[in-house]
């Protein structure tokens, strides 16, 4: 597959994954479902500015049950926070840039259409270690109440 296409598809893909999944919450089964509320295009002026750079919600926690998607971008030798732990569990997948994974002590490198899981309650972190930024997709789901 030609990697211009596997971006598009990668989130299509997590969109659809996202939208079709079984859920009881009748808030979410009687919304109404348009191709208005279910696209989310990239947009400068909603990003949220950090430390070492942005943050973009394609979906954020308030959207479905707290299942959310998120590109997060740091700039050039450093990290956003901490290697740190929380309840729930995530996935990281680099758009650009050089990536320094660690998990519970280890470390690994990872580069563009690299992917990282992390598990629930483990101690994970990501840095840039690269000499330019680094984007990418965070896909989580919260806890909600």
């Amino acid at each position: 597959m030609k990697t211009k296409y596997f971006i598009p598809l990668l989130v299509f893909y997590i969109s659809v994954s996202l939208i079709a999944q079984e859920n009881s919450n009748q808030n979410i089964e009687n919304r109404n479902w348009t191709i208005d509320n279910c696209v989310n295009e990239f947009s400068w002026k909603d990003t949220v500015q950090t430390n070492v750079g942005y943050q973009y919600w394609f979906f954020d926690k308030n959207f479905i049950d707290g299942r959310t998607i998120k590109m997060s971008v740091i700039s050039p030798n450093s990290t956003t926070h901490i290697p740190h732990k929380h309840s729930e569990d995530e996935f990281f997948f680099v758009l650009e840039g050089t990536a320094e994974f660690y998990l519970a002590g280890e470390k690994k490198s990872g580069s563009k259409y690299s992917a990282f899981y992390c598990p629930s309650n483990i101690e994970h972190g990501v840095r840039n270690i690269g000499d330019t930024e680094l984007k990418y997709l965070v896909i989580k789901k919260y806890e909600t109440r």
